[in-house]
């Protein structure tokens, strides 16, 4: 039996995707994983300490994971991320 989320819990989900470039960064990942914060920034073409901020808060909501790679820390989608992104995709089209 599979465990239902709580309001509160999904909120915290909701929340964390809940800015343009927050979702510009998921979808990002979602094509290329493994990217640093440098790399997230030149793409978007974005100041890095903002990219930081919204990637700290995209983690600190369960949808991307950091693993830590010498100097630098690569973001990758968590499970919850994946399906966002797979959300993100289908409601981009409607």
């Amino acid at each position: 039996m599979q465990k239902m989320k709580t309001p509160k819990q999904m909120e915290r989900h909701l929340k964390g995707v809940a800015n343009h470039r927050r979702i510009a960064i998921l979808l990002l990942i979602a094509a290329r994983s493994g990217l640093t914060l440098e790399n997230i920034s030149a793409t978007l073409n974005a100041n890095e300490k903002t990219i930081g901020e919204h990637t700290r808060r995209l983690h600190n909501a369960g949808l991307i994971d950091k693993q830590n790679r010498g100097k630098f820390v690569e973001h990758t989608l968590s499970p919850y991320g994946r399906l966002f992104v797979r959300f993100l995709k289908s409601f981009q089209q409607i």
